[in-house]
């Protein structure tokens, strides 16, 4: 296989899928996504689905705000139903820097156009009523937040990329980028060599791998993360939010009949390993004792693990190398990548175009380590 591309997207999950929509739809001819498995098979496919704009950081309540607005009229756009739920997000709070920090945080939101608000533990228990209040302060909500099904998006995403001329290989993987001098001539991948001089890396968990391939550093470490799904609940409300005690970090959202539900797990080291394990368990019945222990009766029916994307300061890495001419990223995500897919789609389009973004991703750049400019995210799950 010899190709040529205008640009060449790698990683078929929701940031690439979308990148490729965005772009297919401006105009740009012969764009190109490589995948070295099926479309979502990465991290996408394994994410909890939820969908929010309750950040911490402006530039994230704003790339979740305009991302919420695209799921709204995602089936208007491609025709895919994605099973949106907005059913709200509700993290409770248990301690008064917690309580602070949000109030810092929704105060932020609503200038922003987020109608989030805090709420007293009371009024949280009559939204999810499968948690107990004891010990809790207050809670935080949006009632625009929710979930859907993050396969769907991608083959939404996927299918309106191709009928607007986008080319996806599937079960391609990269194996190297050709440079000369500052630009880049070429892709090869196991399928052959595709000639361009323009990648962007949507590479997930995977990133730091391919950045390495055209001199490009990608802070991006993989940790795993798990999810369990329940067998069905008896008088589970229909709008149930996605339910996030903030001190254990345990959550819980509806999943047909049932609960999905997960927790970080500290003792987790990084590495690609996806297998799942019940070491974290424990913990997790613990988390649950303590703030919904309805849900120590449901028997687990399943579960998968999958790859956070962590950057040093769990936020995302979004722009274009200065080092090397036409390689653009859209990674590390740390955990609210599939939440923020469309709008980081709009993003990465602008910049391929020359054209100004509807948010300057500026202060998002991988250089931002070097310069000791952090830009942390309070808010993670």
């Amino acid at each position: 296989m010899n190709l040529q591309a205008r640009v060449v997207i790698i990683g078929g999950g929701v940031m690439g899928t979308s990148i490729a929509y965005h772009l297919a739809s401006a105009g740009v001819r012969d764009v190109v996504l490589v995948e070295r498995d099926e479309l979502a098979a990465g991290s996408t496919s394994k994410a909890a689905g939820g969908v929010r704009a309750q950040f911490s950081d402006e530039l994230n309540i704003q790339l979740g705000a305009r991302s919420l607005e695209a799921f709204g009229r995602f089936e208007e756009d491609t025709g895919y139903d994605i099973g949106l739920h907005r059913v709200g997000y509700l993290f409770l709070l248990s301690t008064p820097e917690e309580v602070a920090s949000f109030e810092q945080g929704v105060r932020l939101q609503n200038a922003l156009g987020v109608p989030s608000r805090l709420i007293t533990p009371g009024e949280a228990r009559r939204l999810s009523p499968l948690i107990t209040t004891d010990g809790l302060l207050a809670a935080a909500w949006s009632p625009d937040d929710g979930h859907c099904t993050p396969e769907s998006v991608v083959h939404g995403y996927a299918a309106a990329a191709r009928a607007h001329g986008a080319r996806i290989l599937r079960h391609t993987e990269v194996t190297g980028i050709e440079l000369h001098g500052p630009g880049i001539t070429a892709v090869t991948t196991t399928l052959g060599r595709i000639a361009t001089d323009t990648v962007i890396c949507a590479a997930g968990a995977w990133s730091r791998a391919v950045g390495a391939m055209a001199g490009v550093d990608l802070p991006v470490e993989p940790l795993r993360r798990q999810i369990a799904v329940t067998e069905p609940v008896p008088g589970l409300p229909p709008a149930l939010p996605m339910t996030i005690d903030f001190t254990t970090s345990l959550y819980f959202h509806a999943e047909g009949p049932g609960l999905l539900l997960g927790m970080s797990d500290p003792d987790e080291k990084p590495g690609f390993a996806t297998d799942t394990h019940d070491r974290w368990i424990p913990r997790l019945y613990e988390a649950m004792e303590r703030r919904a222990p309805a849900l120590l009766d449901l028997r687990r029916t399943g579960g998968w693990a999958g790859l956070y994307e962590n950057t040093p300061d769990h936020n995302a890495l979004i722009g274009e190398a200065t080092s090397v001419s036409r390689f653009l990223y859209a990674t590390g995500f740390s955990g609210h990548g599939f939440l923020q897919g469309p709008a980081v789609g709009e993003v990465i389009r602008d910049l391929y175009l020359g054209r100004e973004p509807f948010l300057d991703v500026g202060p998002l750049s991988a250089t931002r380590f070097a310069a000791e400019a952090p830009r942390p995210e309070s808010n993670l799950v």
